[in-house]
């Protein structure tokens, strides 16, 4: 069976909405749970409140970003201490991280929901994300979320466009993963790690880049940007300004992805593992 026409894929999400008596919305701040949290706040009858998590892995920028955007939505905003770093399977960053980190955080965030009376809990899932390697919706699915933007039949670029209808200035925002998708897998998560990326993302995005992913690989920083920018990023004033604010973080060496910034690339380990195995294998 087809998707449904755009058109008719809000009036699907307003009427999946509809059934709720009251909603926490699991938060991030990006573009997708940015847009259903909106939609929902037109939609749910009763209490809307949206629940984001704070700890290491999350960039301090888009926490700020998040609770803005509650404010003007004039929305309930909680925080909570999600915890991950609390975790020795998850800082031992294996295959299962994400899994991991996701029930964990959720089992917080439906706490929370308890607390103030809320039984149901929503996340900004789309169906895109369905194509790549995501156990963190393993996670969210075994625990109950629900997850409209999937059910209403709805892609990024459906979101970004009504996001864009709808006057959000989220609309345009590069997508966002937590900092621990820098580190590759098998590598401790420390926040010492967590620290340097964020730091050195910061400095970049400071210059005026949309998007960047500093990749760690101990004391070397790996940067993407998109690949558009990379003329840009070349250029010897913005390299001196980059290069050595990284060394002070604490990167010895300061390289470019060629390739540029490709959403997911470091599950590209994965698929290596994968093939070694097949190969070792009697």
């Amino acid at each position: 069976m087809g998707q449904p026409p755009t058109k008719d894929k809000f009036k699907e999400l307003v009427r999946l909405l509809e059934r709720f008596d009251s909603l926490v919305v699991a938060f991030s701040g990006g573009v997708d749970s940015s847009f259903l949290l909106a939609v929902a706040c037109q939609t749910v009858p009763g209490r809307v409140v949206a629940v984001t998590a704070e700890s290491p892995v999350h960039p301090v920028r888009e926490r700020k970003a998040a609770a803005e955007f509650a404010h003007r939505l004039g929305v309930e905003h909680l925080i909570v201490q999600s915890g991950e770093m609390e975790l020795p399977d998850f800082m031992a960053n294996s295959k299962d991280r994400c899994y991991i980190c996701k029930r964990h955080m959720l089992a917080k965030i439906f706490s929370a929901a308890s607390r103030i009376g809320i039984a149901q809990v929503a996340h900004g899932a789309n169906l895109d994300d369905l194509g790549d390697y995501r156990p963190g919706l393993k996670a969210a699915e075994e625990m109950g979320v629900v997850a409209p933007l999937v059910e209403a039949g709805m892609g990024k670029d459906d979101i970004r466009r009504f996001s864009r209808e709808m006057n959000l200035n989220t609309w345009s925002k590069p997508s966002m993963a937590c900092l621990a998708s820098r580190i590759p897998y098998g590598t401790p998560i420390t926040r010492s790690a967590l620290e340097m990326v964020e730091r050195a993302e910061d400095v970049i995005l400071g210059l005026g880049f949309s998007t960047c992913r500093v990749r760690f690989h101990g004391r070397t920083a790996r940067i993407e940007v998109n690949f558009h920018d990379m003329p840009l990023l070349l250029k010897q004033e913005v390299r001196e300004k980059i290069v050595v604010p990284l060394k002070h973080i604490g990167f010895s060496h300061v390289a470019v992805d060629l390739e540029g910034y490709v959403q997911g690339s470091m599950n590209r380990d994965l698929d290596c593992d994968s093939i070694v195995d097949r190969l070792e294998s009697p």
